[in-house]
């Protein structure tokens, strides 16, 4: 009767945890909502920073995730799973769009027109907007620096040197010399100026009834103005206030560009002379060099970032002779796809185990004046692993920590990576001979693998068979968490 009720217990915990995983994998799977839909491709030029399973947008809704990419014909072919509720048109337009400061991208898709007829499986998006690249923009602005420089130095050229200062001597002296001639010719010419004076008073004289006349008809103009202005007042004051606002206006940005003139000759004179941040940049080589590598380590480093994959998975094990449940939660840093970091937190409930060495000095005559003491510690503590891996084929090799303690393991991918050989040697501290754990793992739905195995190979007395599932999926937005992580506790 025992037998039977362990083995109820393994057939409602494996349903319970089928069940559990694949609500989590239908509630995280980017894919979700796809089924029964269609495929679209296109092709980028630069595909950098899109990966399988990313979101696939219109209007800001997700609308499917990327299938798979691949090189075909020189660029990158993107193939695209659309949601069967979603309809695109013959004149859709696609484009690559950063989704945060820190490089991610995602897929914009523009529908199209209902009128032209509508994408089936297997058809080509081919309006495609390529997104200008760090590199245009630093070419840009390199384009700018050098426009800036040659202004700069034609300016030194022209006003800074002693050319320019004879220049300007030369322009002063003419200027004293017209001057002086036109004094001259006053002078010369003052007889025939005081006729036309003569000439003017006489013809004002004859001429008076005439200007009589006219001062008459200003005087009835301006009458008539004032009755204008009576009638209409208010459309009048405020056209003369719009325009006594405008002269206003026109005088103060006549004042405002003098100052700005007066400041861009200041500008450039410390330009020239390599006074400030932008005069060090025309001139300090070592200040331009130490800035161009600068520029390039943040690009590096947003293109690093851009490039990572957060892989994170959430497993549960069943030990038979324990009759206990471990729990693991993992995260892999994959900066390539032959290398990884991986982090664990394990819940073991048979706890972490150390050997500890005490030596007693006694004056008791039952015991020796001096023994060695050696006691097995067991803490009921969670265990962490911190390992480095890199793949070579078909293999992967891991280094470092595994379950607090030294360790090292090996894993064989087969069947496309749907398939893994898992084996850990760790525990060295432990016992006299090493922990050995072997596990094979098949994903036999997306994201969600059965794993089964034996722990502690090799000692007999602590050999234990396990069964379990893990939830293993990519998850995107951890990335952008990962740069404002606390780096000290």
């Amino acid at each position: 009767m025992a037998e039977w009720t362990r083995g109820a217990k393994v057939g409602v915990f494996a349903l319970a945890c089928v069940g559990a995983g694949y609500g989590l994998w239908t509630f995280v799977n980017p894919s979700a909502g796809t089924s029964g839909g269609y495929t679209v491709h296109a092709y980028l030029n630069d595909a950098s920073g899109l990966a399988s399973y990313s979101r696939v947008m219109v209007a800001g809704i997700p609308i499917g995730s990327i299938e798979s990419i691949r090189l075909d014909k020189g660029k990158a072919r993107v193939d695209i799973k659309v949601k069967p509720d979603v309809a695109l048109y013959e004149n859709a337009d696609l484009a690559k769009r950063s989704s945060s400061l820190l490089g991610e991208f995602v897929i914009v898709i523009g529908p199209g027109d209902d009128s032209q007829r509508r994408l089936k499986d297997g058809d080509e998006i081919k309006r495609v907007q390529e997104p200008i690249t760090t590199d245009q923009i630093m070419n840009d602005l390199g384009h700018v620096a050098n426009r800036v420089k040659s202004v700069s130095d034609s300016l030194a050229n022209s006003v800074g040197s002693e050319q320019g200062e004879e220049d300007i001597r030369a322009t002063l002296k003419n200027l004293a010399e017209v001057t002086d001639q036109l004094n001259q010719t006053v002078r010369e010419n003052r007889q025939s100026l005081n006729q036309i004076i003569h000439n003017v008073e006489r013809i004002s004289d004859r001429s008076e009834p005439q200007i009589a006349q006219i001062l008459e008809n200003v005087r009835v103009i301006t009458g008539e103005v004032r009755t204008l202005v009576a009638e209409e007042q208010g459309d009048v004051k405020g056209s003369m206030g719009t325009l006594r606002d405008t002269l206003n206006r026109v005088n103060k940005a006549s004042v405002d560009l003098q100052g700005s003139l007066h400041h861009i000759n200041s500008v450039a004179e410390r330009i020239d002379r390599g006074e400030g941040t932008v005069g060090r940049l025309t001139k300090d080589e070592t200040l331009i060099n130490e800035v161009e590598e600068v520029v390039e380590g943040v690009g590096d480093f947003v293109g690093g970032m851009s490039r990572l994959q957060t892989v994170v998975g959430l497993r549960n094990d069943y030990n038979f002779q324990a009759n206990t449940v471990n729990s693991y939660i993992e995260l892999r840093l994959q900066p390539r796809e032959d290398k990884y970091y991986l982090l664990e937190l394990i819940n073991d409930p048979r706890g972490l185990t150390r050997v500890e060495q005490i030596s007693v000095d006694t004056d008791n005559p039952n015991d020796p004046n001096h023994y060695r003491e050696i006691r097995t510690v067991t803490q009921n503590t969670l265990r962490f692993s911190f390992q480095f891996a890199r793949r070579l084929g078909p293999l992967t090799g891991r280094f470092g920590l595994k379950e607090s303690t030294g360790g090292i393991g090996l894993d064989l991918h087969l069947l496309q990576d749907r398939f893994e050989l898992q084996q850990d040697l760790f525990g060295f501290s432990e016992q006299l001979t090493p922990r050995w754990r072997i596990g094979l793992s098949y994903e036999f739905i997306r994201r969600l693998w059965l794993i089964t195995g034996v722990d502690d190979v090799v000692d007999r007395h602590r050999r234990d068979y396990f069964i379990g599932l893990q939830l293993r999926f990519l998850d995107e937005d951890l990335k952008s968490v990962l740069p404002f992580a606390p780096t000290s506790f």
